[in-house]
């Protein structure tokens, strides 16, 4: 009998989907643990996993007729949508230069972009603010965006520009013989077909900046322009904590990133995979 099914032994398959469902446990766990608390009419009278013994709908029935989470949302979305597309314009003409032309500099260009990866907010927390207050937009949806567009750009980076490095030489060879020229070739050529890695970069951040909290706190107080995870700190004051409340907004809050990656995963196989682009 063949214990070897595509090159992985029937134990090897057991140890792989083992490990697999440990994964998805460990990933569901934190989800499971928010919405079973949001159905308890007091989440830390029976906290845990368990089965709400006094259900109630209040808190998610709060969250949309008294908080009006709607206008929230368009808050973020309106932040986050405008800096994901300044941040992947701007990193995907640097990635195609980097990845397809040579120039003095190039090593020093790339390990600053990489660098930016090590540097933590709190570090940049000074300047920022300092930047913002000169500028005049403290408190304010630019501000944020100023912010979110220089963020998550060593990811990006290195996302676009690997999927860039393995599109054959041979295309921009064929573009430049049809006389196009070096704008021409990365708009109607490379960018179409980078497209899988463009877009996973782009769903990266779209979900890193809809989930931020600490510029979000920190550089807008003005209520009606709050980002949906600044406004989670409005369920707890110096007296008491609404955890039915916050938990159901978390619920609601955490749906739009879920949903997106769910329709835009197979860009990410894509990317992963390399796309179909072979050398």
């Amino acid at each position: 009998m063949n214990t070897h099914i595509n090159g992985i032994s029937k134990k090897g398959k057991v140890l792989i989907y083992g490990y697999m469902l440990l994964t998805i446990l460990i990933s569901i766990f934190p989800i499971a643990w928010i919405f079973l608390s949001s159905l308890k009419a007091d989440p830390m009278k029976n906290p845990g996993i368990s089965l709400p013994t006094d259900f109630t709908l209040e808190g998610y029935i709060n969250v949309f007729t008294k908080l009006h989470i709607f206008t929230y949302f368009w808050n973020s979305f309106k932040v986050v949508s405008i800096s994901v597309i300044i941040s992947i314009v701007m990193i995907s003409m640097s990635s195609y230069v980097i990845a397809r032309m040579e120039f003095r500099g190039k090593k020093l260009v790339t390990s600053m972009l990489y660098s930016t990866l090590f540097i933590p907010a709190t570090a940049m927390t000074f300047p920022v603010y300092r930047l913002v207050n000169a500028l005049g937009i403290y408190n304010t949806p630019v501000a944020l965006i100023l912010v979110y567009s220089c963020s998550g750009i060593a990811m990006s980076f290195f996302i676009i520009k690997n999927y860039f490095e393995i599109i054959p030489k041979e295309l921009e060879e064929a573009a430049e013989i049809d006389g196009a020229t070096y704008a021409q070739t990365f708009w109607k050529v490379m960018l179409p077909i980078a497209r899988p890695g463009i877009l996973t970069a782009a769903v990266l951040a779209f979900i890193n900046n809809w989930n931020e909290y600490y510029w979000a706190s920190m550089l807008v107080i003005d209520k009606n322009e709050l980002t949906v995870p600044a406004l989670l700190g409005q369920f707890t004051t110096s007296f008491n904590t609404n955890y039915n409340g916050l938990f159901s907004a978390i619920v609601v809050i955490v749906l739009p990133p879920i949903i997106l990656f769910a329709f835009t995963s197979k860009y990410f196989i894509e990317a992963l995979g390399g796309g179909a682009v072979k050398g």
